[in-house]
């Protein structure tokens, strides 16, 4: 970009932001849905839960860009809805999960503000946390499989788009996949019979409740996955730009807006990890003083998509069978298997990791918790066995 003038960098700079949060949004926008309508939202609170999203992080964006001048770019926690996903209605419907929501919001942006406590999450093997993401995922991904062979005329055009993108344009292939979903949405006639009252976005509030199994099975994992998997890797993408931002702010408005969201559907949202190099990286910008406005711009093409919540929802609602789990399987394949590597890399820990996978996979309820949770609290049990043994040896 050698020689670019000052304006048409700049307008490099807002496209860049305008791709972060399209590629944001239509890569993981169907696992958001899939995810509240799991843990028992009606269509119209998961579009309401969409639109708290889209606005709560397109400010964050906007406001800190701005404030910093840093290309500071927010996410939902797709790893939190993939969480949700592959959960079932908790006990007290989805007003119980809003108020594991608020929970969560609340753990976050105590984050911020007890340092001891974010060491604590920290503290959380690597290996662990990342193998209860892989394990939840595990059963979101091979969706687009079954889906394929029970739907053939629907999905099989989709995954084809998304493989042929892979090979040519793989930052483009979710996107891609989803086009590829809508034409098939548009030759089935969804379109002609979409209730058009239902397109225009409302806020929807929920009055939460209060289950402690609820918030042990839904509000712990979904604190710890957007923490581990969103908040401390997306501090690290800056960094690695050289951004420092501090994380008590971050966390204190991602924590804030998480709770407050929550009683408008919306789950959580985070800093942005993978699609933050998409503003950060010397692409946006040639200038690292000028990439904030990448995040201004990624932060008003997240408000403007808000103002589709409803459609979108009503769009999904619509679509053919497992065309939307098709989208949120193929849009989490990259995150699974960075979750598995991660999970199973190091010997040392590698059949803790297995442990923790199979079991967040295995979708077993005790006590009203579901699989996530206990999948971590084995595999911390086997964690500890394995260094007891260690230390044994190394003694005898």
């Amino acid at each position: 970009m050698a020689g670019a003038s000052p304006a048409g960098s700049t307008a490099h700079a807002v496209l860049a932001g305008v791709v972060c949060g399209l590629v944001g949004f239509t890569s993981s926008f169907a696992v958001v849905l899939t995810g509240l309508r799991a843990v028992g939202a009606d269509p119209e609170q998961a579009a309401s839960g969409l639109l708290v999203l889209c606005v709560t992080m397109g400010l964050g964006c906007v406001l800190f860009s701005w404030r910093l001048r840093m290309p500071i770019t927010m996410a939902w926690s797709t790893p939190g809805a993939a969480l949700l996903a592959a959960a079932t209605v908790p006990a007290g419907g989805f007003p119980a999960a809003v108020g594991a929501f608020v929970v969560c919001g609340v753990l976050i942006a105590l984050c911020g503000l007890v340092r001891p406590l974010e060491r604590l999450v920290e503290a959380i093997p690597t290996s662990l946390a990342s193998a209860m993401l892989a394990g939840v995922l595990l059963t979101l991904c091979v969706a687009p499989f079954r889906a394929v062979v029970s739907s053939p005329a629907a999905v099989a055009p989709v995954m084809l788009t998304w493989l042929v993108l892979v090979a040519f344009a793989r930052r483009w292939a979710v996107p891609g996949a989803l086009a590829a979903a809508l034409v098939v949405m548009a030759w089935q006639g969804v379109f002609g019979r979409l209730d058009t009252g239902a397109a225009v976005p409302a806020l929807e509030l929920v009055v939460p409740t209060w289950q402690p199994t609820t918030l042990v099975a839904v509000g712990l994992p979904l604190f710890l996955v957007t923490m581990t998997s969103q908040n401390i890797p997306g501090t690290a993408v800056l960094a690695s730009f050289g951004y420092r931002p501090g994380m008590r702010g971050p966390l204190l408005y991602t924590g804030g807006a998480t709770a407050l969201g929550a009683l408008g559907g919306g789950h959580a949202i985070n800093l942005a990890a993978i699609s933050a190099a998409l503003a950060a990286g010397p692409e946006a910008h040639p200038d690292r003083g000028r990439r904030w406005v990448a995040g201004v711009s990624c932060g008003v093409t997240y408000l403007a998509f808000g103002l589709l919540a409803g459609l979108v929802t009503a769009a999904a609602r619509s679509a053919p069978v497992g065309l939307i789990e098709t989208i949120a399987g193929l849009a989490l394949l990259g995150t699974f298997a960075a979750a598995a590597a991660a999970a199973l890399g190091d010997p040392a820990t590698r059949e803790a990791g297995a442990v923790t996978l199979v079991v967040a996979a295995s979708g077993i309820t005790l006590a009203g918790i579901g699989a996530a949770f206990w999948g971590l609290v084995a595999g911390l049990l086997v964690l500890l066995a394995l260094r007891l043994d260690r230390r044994r040896r190394d003694a005898a």
